[in-house]
């Protein structure tokens, strides 16, 4: 592996033009096809395999010309106070409204809310379902004008109209503002780790071009495999930041190895030989890790995560090849101007941060190993408290329309209105389709903490029929969960002595079943991912005990950081800060994407790591001195590593989509935990207790394992026998 990339350096270095005009029509390629593509079209949101979502499919067949994922508005009116809708000069507007809002282009249909009986108890509120025939993003500006138009109209009757749903909802910004300053912090990181502009600019040009290519291969495909923005936003995210990180790993020991005296070809040949076998290996794990996210059989899930996945291919890639032609460009201005003026390296010297970090951890590593795992269990105690949703209108700003129609939803009916639950009754079998639906629909108005339910609605082949049943308590309480529980529960019986079966689907049963699969795939898919990635640390490093470390230390930093999740977006602590309005369940698909991510880069700084210890090690140094010179040499330019992806983790944060900015925050704390807690503390502190045993490998073992020589001990054997010419700066 050593070799074969040591000449694969060499070979870009020295075909520097050839390999940067490569990647140059890679991205003008992947940009043309990009510009070509087709308009991005919704992708929907199907979860194949739960209830909730066959109940949707049996919708759309059973009823032809229904569209059960078209876009609608539900429009809310509130009388002053001290009054009703139902007084004459409210109720004239309202009924213009709904005649007005019918009228418009690609509307299937308005409610009049005094017909279907959509008024409260006590006449303070009313509302309108305004349903359209198209998707939200197919709907034309001029739908959406129409409906707007009318509206305000409304209001100008002196009534309060706020509006819910899905027509009229404005598209978070995915925080772009907060991405240009993480590469801005990024950027002055690496200027203060390197000394030289150049050394600086190098590793955030090829992480550019590295993001660029991915965005536009995302949006190339985004018309085919029905990619969202969201999956275009976390590829950005994750290819930016390994892309800085695997190219400052490759310039960082360029660097190290020009300070040996090697002349610029042959240190490209080391740094990718050894530097380069790291990042093959990391992005292995990332690659691993991310792909792996389609076991859990949520479309979504499995989009972003093979998308992400590419991205991180592509910064591997740069970083091999684009990264060596680079420094074909600049051999020298990527040194120091210290280094430059007097030709002398200063960077690693024998006592620097990094060797006197380890020697204190390794004075005591049972304090230090108690410490870190103390607090780190500290901050995932929050973990327990963990409730799984999907974040809803109660979740937004009150400045905005959802969230002021969703409160006036709950006061004027009740908190279960903004959840009711779709009951669809398949009737196929009954002798009497009709006694059937109405038995079904008795027994669930019966059960404990169902308000009321709706009329049913038969198909015009009168053997399928749907209805509402709405919950006594909120979407997102726990004990709405219980109800649907037992309405399922309850639905044996039910079905055998009506002949018919039935459903439990909308919004508030989707999110708990994809709650309920998430985590019932969260343990098969960590087995999968650990397991690879233990396998491939194995053949790394040579050792049974370092993999096995590696994993538990995951499992710390990624325990923590969703502590730190549940601390701030579902307990409200410090929520202010980030500009969290509302509190409420952690998205269902967080801490699985969570755990992916976070145990790909975890993996990351412990090969980086790791890696240069296991190379002092190999060439003679002792367990605890090995410690201190992978330290020496590593801990500086990992430290700024993870300060790096934390800027950019942290520039997320400013989304106004709430996945976004979770996965911003959650990703940012992972790292910082993990890199300077895990990997810094931890880690040294269990070699230091190790010793010896921590590279132990079966005699038999270490025969079946295929040799990849991270540590570059080929390339030594390689060059022995040449005369290496110093290189004066």
């Amino acid at each position: 592996m050593a070799v074969f990339l040591s000449r694969l350096g060499r070979l870009a270095f020295r075909r520097r033009w050839l390999a940067i005009l490569l990647w140059v029509a890679v991205l003008a390629g992947a940009g043309a096809a990009a510009a070509a593509a087709p308009a991005v079209e919704d992708p929907g949101s199907s979860m194949p395999g739960i209830e909730s979502q066959k109940a949707f499919d049996l919708m759309e067949q059973r009823f032809p010309g229904t569209n059960a994922e078209g876009a609608s508005a539900r429009v809310v009116f509130v009388a002053p106070d001290g009054q009703k809708v139902t007084a004459a000069g409210h109720r004239a507007a309202i009924e213009t409204f709904v005649a007005e809002a019918a009228d418009g282009s690609q509307v299937s249909g308005a409610a009049d809310p005094f017909q279907v009986k959509a008024v409260s108890a006590d006449g303070s509120t009313a509302y309108s379902t305004v349903s359209f025939k198209e998707k939200a993003d197919d709907l034309t500006d001029t739908a959406k004008g129409h409906l707007r138009t009318a509206i305000d109209k409304a209001r100008a009757s002196g009534l309060t109209v706020e509006v819910g749903g899905t027509a009229l909802a404005e598209q978070p910004a995915a925080g772009a503002a907060g991405e240009v300053i993480g590469v801005g912090i990024a950027a002055v990181v690496l200027l203060v780790t390197f000394g030289s502009l150049a050394a600086a600019g190098l590793p955030l040009l090829t992480a550019v071009i590295g993001v660029g290519i991915g965005m536009a291969g995302v949006l190339a495909l985004a018309s085919t495999f029905g990619l969202s923005e969201s999956t275009g936003t976390l590829a950005s995210m994750l290819g930016l930041a390994v892309g800085i990180d695997y190219a400052m790993f490759v310039v960082s020991r360029y660097r190290e190895e020009r300070a040996k005296g090697l002349g610029p070809g042959e240190a490209v040949g080391f740094a990718t030989g050894t530097a380069g076998s790291a990042v093959v290996f990391a992005g292995l794990t990332v690659v691993i890790a991310l792909a792996g996210l389609s076991v859990v059989g949520i479309p979504t899930l499995t989009k972003m995560g093979l998308a992400a996945a590419g991205a991180v291919a592509v910064a591997v890639l740069i970083s091999l090849t684009l990264v060596p032609a680079l420094l074909g460009c600049w051999p020298n201005a990527v040194l120091s101007r210290a280094t430059r003026r007097r030709g002398v390296f200063e960077e690693g010297g024998e006592n620097n941060g990094g060797s006197r970090w380890a020697r204190f951890v390794l004075r005591r590593p049972v304090a230090v190993l108690l410490l870190s795992v103390i607090g780190l269990g500290a901050l995932a105690l929050p973990v327990r408290d963990l409730q799984l949703g999907m974040p809803g209108d109660d979740q937004k700003s009150t400045s905005t329309t959802e969230r002021r129609a969703y409160d006036a939803l709950a006061e004027g009916f009740g908190p279960g209105f903004n959840g009711p639950l779709t009951i669809v009754v398949d009737a196929r079998g009954a002798s009497d389709p009709k006694a059937a639906v109405a038995t079904i629909s008795g027994k669930i108005a019966g059960e404990k903490g169902v308000v009321s339910v709706s009329t049913a609605r038969f198909n015009p082949a009168g053997d399928t029929a749907v209805f509402s049943a709405t919950p006594a308590t909120g979407p997102s309480d726990e004990r709405t969960q219980d109800l649907v529980n037992a309405i399922r529960d309850d639905r044996p019986g039910i079905d055998s002595s009506t002949g018919a079966t039935f459903s439990v689907t909308g919004t508030t049963a989707v999110n708990i079943d994809v709650s309920e699969k998430v985590q019932s795939a969260l343990v098969p898919y960590l087995m999968v991912v650990v397991g690879l990635a233990f396998v491939l640390l194995l053949i790394v490093f040579r050792s049974v005990l370092v993999p096995l470390k590696a994993a538990l230390g995951f499992l710390l930093s990624v325990l923590a950081a969703l502590g730190a999740v549940v601390a701030v977006f579902q307990q409200g602590h410090g929520a202010s800060l980030l500009g969290v309005e509302e509190t409420g369940p952690i998205m269902n698909m967080m801490p699985i994407f969570l755990v992916g991510i976070v145990f790909g880069l975890a993996m990351d700084y412990e090969v980086f790591l790791v890696a240069r210890t296991r190379e002092a090690y190999v060439h003679g140094d002792g367990p605890a001195q090995a410690v201190v010179t992978g330290f020496r040499h590593s801990a500086r330019v990992v430290a700024a590593a993870a300060l790096i992806m934390i800027a950019v983790f942290s520039g997320f944060v400013g989304a106004d989509e709430a996945l976004i900015k979770m996965i911003g925050f959650g990703l940012a704390a992972a790292v910082l935990l993990d890199a300077f807690v895990v990997r810094m503390t931890f880690v040294p502190a269990v070699l230091a207790l190790l010793g010896r045993s921590a590279w132990w490998l079966p005699k038999w073992l270490d025969r079946a394992l295929p040799v990849v020589d991270v540590e570059g001990e080929s390339l030594n054997r390689e060059a022995a026998p040449q005369q290496r010419e110093a290189a004066p700066v």
